[in-house]
């Protein structure tokens, strides 16, 4: 799996982009990027800490591993040489072992591309195709990211529940919505 481009084609204002799973040689990259997004300080878990591109080397390290193993999908997305966006399922272990938790960002400079919906396409998919013990997508997210939520909803997830202020975003605290699609039965 390592490197295989599952996706290229131009975004709906003509940026030309690939889709493909990770190689080691991508830590720098993951790195650059992941520090980029925590800064924003978006709808995802980093809000301005810097991550080290040891612990960045660490987890694509593990990421590979899991990916050999069925046990996550990851996939990259980039504009040339540049990381623009990641998504990942990745499998929960034990009794939900047949959950996998979504994750997904993009490059604020490529929003509104079609790129994250594209690749939201691709990795459930990819999921579908690669961990046959995948039965439910599971994913968390910001109670004030209602664009995010209904994007979610097109894609067929629905809200299981939520956390009356359970995350802190930006000095104010804002539910914690979770949503899930059933992949099978």
């Amino acid at each position: 799996m390592e490197g295989k481009v599952v996706y290229q084609g131009p975004s709906k204002k003509g940026t030309s982009y690939i889709i493909r799973y990770p190689v080691m040689g991508d830590a720098d990259e993951m790195w650059r990027y992941i520090n980029k997004i925590s800064k924003e300080k978006t709808f995802v878990t980093f809000q301005g800490e810097d991550v080290t591109l040891e612990y960045e080397t660490q987890y694509l390290a593990s990421q590979l591993q899991k990916i050999a193993i069925g046990q996550t999908v990851q996939l990259l997305v980039f504009v040339g040489e540049k990381l623009v966006g990641i998504a990942g399922i990745e499998m929960k272990d034990r009794t939900s072992a047949h959950e996998g938790v979504f994750g997904i960002s993009i490059d604020s400079d490529f929003r509104g591309e079609g790129i994250g919906k594209t690749l939201m396409k691709v990795i459930i998919k990819e999921a579908e195709e690669k961990m046959p013990q995948l039965k439910i997508v599971t994913l968390g997210l910001f109670g004030d990211n209602p664009r995010a939520c209904k994007i979610y909803e097109n894609f067929g997830f629905v809200e299981s529940g939520r956390t009356p202020k359970g995350i802190l975003h930006k000095g104010n605290y804002v539910d914690h919505i979770y949503m899930h699609k059933t992949i099978r039965e």
